[in-house]
């Protein structure tokens, strides 16, 4: 089993950053790939960026560029790094982790474990 709790979200102007963390706790968390999905109101949840256990990284198109995900020396800590948030960003951000990075790369399964969410709004 694995545990993953979220840093604070918070509301940022468009334009503006803000940088989620993800610390991971259990059973041996550093094997695992690592990931932040979101979901906005009456959408579905969808992957934003994760990151494998060697540090191979993979983003959504709408992300790529704007976002960057890391994951500190221990294996256990994630960051997502969002740079130039627009409106359209704002949603519920969810940490997650699975065993086959392969599986979020191509979408072919769902992470086993999830954190409880975070709320990032961009607005005027």
């Amino acid at each position: 089993q694995v545990q993953l709790m979220e840093s604070a979200g918070g509301s940022v102007q468009p334009g503006g950053s803000l940088t989620l963390s993800c610390v991971a706790s259990g059973d041996t968390p550093d094997k695992y790939y690592m990931a932040f999905f979101r979901q906005a109101p009456g959408e579905e949840r969808e992957k934003v960026a994760g990151i494998s256990a060697g540090g191979t990284t993979n983003y959504a198109e709408i992300v790529e560029g704007r976002f960057r995900v890391s994951r500190d020396s221990a294996g256990n800590t994630i960051f997502l790094q969002m740079n130039n948030l627009q409106a359209e960003d704002s949603a519920m951000y969810y940490c997650a982790a699975g065993l086959v990075f392969f599986d979020f790369v191509a979408g072919l399964a769902e992470p086993a474990w999830w954190g409880q969410g975070t709320q990032v709004t961009v607005s005027s």
